[in-house]
């Protein structure tokens, strides 16, 4: 799947908890800055993923638990 620039930020009513199945990626992996989980999922019944770095996912990052950012193929924010 090739993923359109950019993600959409999501607020849920409660903290996300990845699940055991998820894929993880070192930054040296795909040549980030920070390691990051990948959680595939559906949106709009269009294939897509959750992307969670380590630290949101410990409550250290500019993110809290109940946000989770979503990719796709298409632009998400209209």
């Amino acid at each position: 799947m090739r993923l359109f620039p950019g993600t959409l930020n999501v607020r849920l009513n409660a903290a996300f908890d990845l699940p055991k199945e998820r894929i993880w990626l070192e930054a040296e992996e795909y040549g980030g800055t920070v390691s990051v989980n990948i959680v595939p999922c559906t949106i709009f019944g269009r294939k897509a993923i959750i992307l969670r770095t380590d630290k949101n996912d410990t409550g250290e990052g500019v993110h809290p638990r109940e946000v989770v950012e979503v990719a796709t193929d298409i632009y998400l924010r209209d």
